[in-house]
């Protein structure tokens, strides 16, 4: 799909849908960007929105009515809308500041009807659109199929990439071990049967990997956990590698997707208590189930927590990929210096460098999402992809922000660093020891078990809410093990949440600044959740274990904004940067990482 849609293409697609919608009887649509499996990793044959606006962002909603359309993105994605979709075609909307449910309530006419697709929405989001198109005096009909497919005549196929078996050595706990202690917490809960609909789910279940959507290993399917830990899954045969079924063994039957439906009647007709997440399941799942007479169990995906919750051999993996990865990453910091000395490197010269260290690295299989390389005010859109049309070159006087990760048999990698082209700005350098001086905080933090990531978030936001500063972003989330590089149920994020940080949980901590039309700063490590020592302690402690080992540009660093223990976290990090990545790189590399990762205050 085109990065940039003219905006007579967005035009049309828009009329072709209301002439769609019209022959449909009903008033409107909601075109998410979602698939049947609620993920953010969504296939080209899913991108529908996308195809209609333009906008490509990995989150974002479109409302179209007859006479007037909206898009809704969140403050990650506030500039791409503006840059991708057409303004006179779209209202765009703030999502958190400008609710799609209020919209819908102040713009539906009344008596209208907004037809949605069942298989994109979960249970609770629907529930709140029917509401806002209740206040309007109007109302919601699911549609038997999507009617942006009826108009996309070159949509693309499903995918078909093969689905491999995840090795043991990797993988740290066999499937079957895995089935059966999922299975024995759903008996405790008397549950007869879970509907699986997440295909990270799925993958870490049965120790299987895909390629269904870039970057992300998944394969794409569904699957049901029966109390006896048997497991039907649905998936296209097709992409069954030599030897997965094998891998599967006798305890997984395979059958085609479309099997899905006749398999939750069945569960309906025994009257079995079944398991389904509101929050990771389209409503298309509980309403099968409901219409079959199935007692429906609604409740977290029961392989979600366990899978966040690594095991000692994929903490030791992931462990040894992000020592690989650093010395990649180093090594390109070693070039960047000196490629980048004239201005005339540009960011996709830039990252295309990035990706090529990365490449032969052992167990390397792909990067873990398209990089961010931001060169000045590209690097203040948050989620920025750089396109010949809007690249920009790393000028001396301004800052470059790489957001990058790589996808290893081992694990899974997520790196965010910032570094000065030439000499920063006084202003840069406050910003940027702020945005430090908040991942320190976090980096430091000790808190009692129980304690969830929305408690920790403000000590990232503290030294930036200090100047009247602050990030549109959540400041950690969840990463996988050579799975998603976002993962949940933990994160670390002013939203509220109720999952308490446990051990073994990977999670990022990212915070930022963004200056628009001027630059953008960003540090990012990824951190596991750990035990403490006891050390007196009343209550069982936990703290974070930072595993990202590349230098953090010092150039950029305002020493007087420091305190003592901040100085002595950011010169232990750089020793142990310069001990474990020394031995991995080229002594010219060597020789600069020495100089990158001195003491602050000699």
């Amino acid at each position: 799909m085109d990065d940039v849609m003219l905006k007579t293409d967005q035009a049309d697609r828009l009329a072709r849908l209301r002439a769609e919608l019209k022959r449909l009887g009903v008033d409107g649509v909601l075109v998410p960007r979602a698939d049947a499996h609620q993920g953010e990793y969504v296939p080209a044959s899913a991108q529908r929105l996308a195809w209609l606006t333009g906008f490509t962002g990995s989150a974002g909603l479109a409302i179209v009515l007859a006479e007037r359309a909206a898009l809704f993105v969140d403050g990650r994605y506030t500039l791409q809308a503006q840059d991708q979709v057409d303004a006179g075609l779209y209202a765009h909307r703030h999502i958190s500041e400008q609710p799609a449910t209020e919209w819908i309530a102040a713009n539906l006419p009344k008596g209208a009807v907004l037809g949605y697709d069942p298989w994109l929405h979960t249970p609770g989001e629907l529930e709140r659109y029917r509401a806002a198109a209740e206040r309007a005096g109007g109302s919601m009909r699911a549609l038997a199929a999507n009617p942006i497919d009826a108009i996309w005549t070159d949509r693309p196929g499903p995918p078909l990439a093969p689905v491999v078996p995840h090795d043991l050595r990797f993988a740290g706990k066999a499937a079957a071990e895995k089935r059966r202690e999922v299975a024995a917490a759903l008996a405790k809960d008397a549950i007869d049967a879970a509907v699986l609909t997440a295909p990270d789910s799925i993958a870490w279940l049965l120790n299987i990997r895909g390629g269904d959507v870039p970057h992300t290993p998944l394969p794409l399917s569904f699957a049901i956990l029966h109390g006896d830990a048997r497991v039907e899954l649905f998936i296209d045969r097709r992409k069954l590698a030599s030897g997965t079924e094998a891998h599967l063994g006798p305890e997984v039957t395979i059958a085609e997707p479309d099997a899905l439906g006749p398999a939750l009647d069945r569960l309906g007709a025994a009257k079995r208590r079944v398991l389904a997440d509101p929050a990771m399941s389209a409503v298309w799942v509980f309403d099968r189930l409901a219409a079959a007479g199935a007692r429906v169990h609604r409740a977290a995906d029961p392989c979600q927590l366990p899978k966040a919750c690594k095991n000692a051999v994929e903490l030791a993996g992931t462990r040894a990929a992000h020592r690989r990865d650093g010395a990649a990453l180093t090594r390109f910091l070693a070039w960047l210096a000196r490629a980048a000395s004239n201005g005339a490197l540009s960011e996709i010269a830039a990252s295309d460098e990035l990706e090529k260290f990365r490449r032969g690295g052992e167990n390397f299989r792909d990067l873990s999402f398209p990089t961010i390389s931001g060169a000045g005010a590209n690097g203040a859109i948050v989620h920025y992809h750089a396109t010949p049309r809007t690249e920009r070159r790393l000028e001396p006087g301004t800052l470059y922000l790489v957001d990058s990760g790589a996808q290893y048999l081992d694990g899974t990698t997520d790196v965010t660093r910032t570094v000065a082209i030439g000499a920063p700005s006084p202003e840069m350098r406050d910003r940027f020891t702020r945005v430090l001086k908040g991942h320190i905080a976090l980096a430091l933090c000790h808190f009692p078990k129980g304690t969830s990531g929305s408690q920790l978030d403000a000590l990232a936001r503290r030294a930036l809410w200090e100047a009247g500063l602050d990030y549109d972003h959540g400041t950690g989330h969840g990463v996988g093990s050579y799975l998603g590089v976002h993962e949940g149920p933990q994160r670390i994020s002013k939203l509220p949440s109720a999952q308490p940080l446990l051990p073994g949980m990977i999670v990022s901590n990212e915070p930022g600044y963004y200056k628009t039309g001027a630059y953008g700063i960003r540090i990012e490590n990824l951190v596991v959740v750990t035990k403490l020592p006891p050390d007196g302690a009343e209550r069982e402690m936990l703290g974070f274990e930072t595993i990202t080992l590349a230098p953090i540009d010092r150039a950029c660093i305002e020493p007087a904004l420091l305190d003592p223990r901040e100085v002595a976290w950011l010169d232990a990090y750089h020793a142990r940067v310069g001990r474990e990545i020394t031995p991995l790189v080229d002594p010219a590399t060597a020789e600069w990482l020495a100089a990158a990762t001195a003491p602050l205050r000699p």
